[in-house]
């Protein structure tokens, strides 16, 4: 098989993939009618794979997906890119290390979001996941690469895998799609879960060295080996 035809087949399962995760934003309530996205880094490739913009999530397909480059210039797809395809093209460029990108607009988070205040780390699952308090990037205008800069600044020297971009949403990153996925689903559990135990009260936060430990368990240790 050529280099040409191995890229063929690597975006063809990214553009499955990235479709299909598009589901679990509906089937975690994180999303309504067009909002939301999921993106994947092509291997190797100075490419992503994002949803077309506009398009509802039921008439979501892998053919319909849009592959773009690292500037967020369409290079196949028949659909116009989501309008966020810059600001994730800037995290791509800006942070090798993630595969993967998702922004909704969940409800709990971005309550706090709309506050300004990151969430505060007062769980094991927050500890676990986000390595300390979600935190929240400046606000950022769509359409261009301001909101990726964004991102970029809060999460470079951060442990947490999500940010809460003000009066915005969250976007969340990983090393794959289905990781970053993973992060938004979790940053709307804590999100709610934190906003609860505000009306019952102040809630108890966990000292930083337990934190690190908690993080470092779970993800270094947890689950099945190899």
């Amino acid at each position: 098989m050529t280099a040409v035809s191995d890229v063929r087949t690597t975006i063809g399962a990214l553009r499955r993939e990235v479709c299909g995760l598009h589901a679990e934003l509906t089937r975690y309530q994180l999303v309504v009618w067009t909002a939301g996205n999921v993106s994947a880094r092509v291997p190797g490739q100075d490419l992503l794979v994002i949803k077309p913009s506009g398009v509802s999530y039921d008439d979501l397909t892998p053919e319909n997906m849009v592959v773009c480059d690292l500037e967020g210039r369409v290079v196949d797809g028949e659909h116009a890119p989501s309008s966020d395809t810059e600001a994730q093209a800037y995290v791509y460029r800006h942070l090798p290390h993630v595969g993967g990108v998702v922004h909704t607009h969940s409800t709990y988070a971005t309550a706090w979001a709309a506050r300004a205040e990151p969430v505060p780390c007062v769980l094991t699952m927050g500890a676990d996941e986000f390595g300390g308090e979600i935190p929240v990037g400046p606000f950022a205008v769509i359409g261009d690469d301001s909101i990726g800069r964004g991102i970029v600044e809060t999460l470079r020297d951060s442990r947490s895998p999500a940010v809460l971009m003000q009066n915005h949403g969250v976007f969340s990153i990983g090393k794959d799609a289905r990781s970053a996925v993973k992060a938004a689903v979790m940053c709307e559990d804590v999100a709610r879960t934190v906003h609860v135990a505000r009306q019952l009260g102040q809630p108890v936060p966990i000292p930083q060295d337990r934190v690190d430990q908690l993080f470092d368990r779970y993800q270094n240790v947890y689950g099945q080996p190899g």
